[in-house]
């Protein structure tokens, strides 16, 4: 009988050094010495990490999705290390922390989630994507490129056992509600979708067979809030090889940046760059928008790695391209397409704004 092990990203933005850049290394030594403490008992293996200014929390363990216990685990852990940022006067110390009660499960509180249970194969592989200066859809394309482009993915019509295509259940984050289309052959109402990325972002993507191939955080911080707190900044899990995209297909959306929402103030356009871990440090304009991946190989619930993908001289390109289409969209300063709609934009000075000038306006 195969393990069946659950994986879980819970991240959150408990405070930073001298703006929106990365966490100090104590509080990030807290976060790990905390999640160390519970390998054998609540979990099985641990990893931390950050992109930007979010702490990532990578757990393996067997108690499912949802499971209060992690998510007390992660809720505590933020929580006890944003006191460690406040003593350091990092900036932003428990902004992603929306309320001082714990009710059992992070969603709905701030923190960003991607989790899957699997049944483990002999040799399971796995990607773990963490974003920062985004939104919770910044993954519509590249999963679509993974999961449903052969141009992309040629194991779409070499590899028989990817064929027959995959199912992508997609959340409408402003209504509350979800759709589950199938691949290829409703590929083209999928897109009519997913392309408006304001409203509606990929949350997982199946194998027909109902196994789980890859989970997003779709997590909306804003909405969550009813103000401005900073950006979604999601995280995902992607299955790779044997019956899956390989490492390679999962990996290569990303060596052609695009644009998404975030950057400054969670209100401007800008490029996905893929970097290491080491350089996922936004500091021009806030930005750009960053993207690191790392590639786990996993055996009964312990991790083996990681792989750090995007360190890869092969994605230096994609690194000048997305420099270059920065510069591109910072000319525009306050004009579109650089800045966002008012419908999109985070930060929501413009109703105060119109506000103050209502009486000023003449009809014509």
């Amino acid at each position: 009988m195969n393990v069946r092990t659950t994986i879980s990203i819970i991240k959150a933005d408990i405070g930073s050094i001298g703006g929106h850049t990365k966490p100090s290394d104590e509080v990030m030594e807290y976060c790990k010495k905390n999640l160390e403490q519970e390998k054998g008992k609540l979990l099985i293996d641990c990893y931390v990490t950050r992109c930007g200014d979010d702490i990532e929390l990578l757990m393996t363990h067997e108690k499912g999705v949802d499971a209060k216990e992690i998510h007390s685990l992660a809720w505590n852990t933020f929580k006890a290390g944003a006191e460690k940022a406040k003593e350091q006067g990092l900036y932003g110390a428990g902004q992603d922390l929306l309320s001082d009660a714990f009710s059992g499960n992070v969603r709905g509180m701030g923190p960003g989630i991607a989790e899957m249970e699997i049944e483990e194969r002999p040799a399971e592989a796995f990607i773990a994507f963490m974003a920062d200066k985004t939104e919770a859809s910044a993954f519509n394309l590249p999963l679509y490129e993974m999961f449903a482009n052969p141009f992309n993915t040629a194991g779409l019509v070499l590899d028989p056992k990817l064929h027959e295509g995959f199912k992508f259940e997609v959340h409408d984050v402003k209504g509350s509600r979800r759709i589950i289309f199938d691949t290829p052959e409703e590929a083209y109402d999928l897109l009519a979708l997913i392309g408006l990325t304001d409203i509606y972002a990929i949350k997982s993507v199946y194998k027909k067979s109902g196994e789980i191939a890859a989970v997003a955080s779709t997590e909306k911080v804003n909405l969550i809030a009813g103000r401005y707190v900073g950006k979604d900044d999601p995280a995902m899990l992607v299955r790779s090889q044997s019956g899956y995209p390989a490492t390679g297909e999962v990996v290569d959306p990303f060596a052609r940046p695009f644009y998404i929402a975030g950057w400054m103030r969670g209100s401007h356009r800008g490029p996905m760059m893929p970097v290491g871990e080491k350089d996922a440090n936004p500091t021009r304009f806030d930005g750009p928008p960053r993207i690191i991946a790392l590639a786990f190989s996993l055996k009964e619930g312990r991790l083996t790695g990681p792989v750090d993908v995007f360190a890869d001289p092969g994605f230096d390109d994609a690194r000048r391209q997305a420099n270059e289409m920065a510069n591109y969209m910072r000319r525009h300063g306050p004009f579109q397409p650089h800045l966002l709609p008012p419908g999109e934009m985070e930060y929501t000075t413009l109703p105060g704004v119109l506000k103050k000038l209502e009486d000023r306006f003449e009809k014509i």
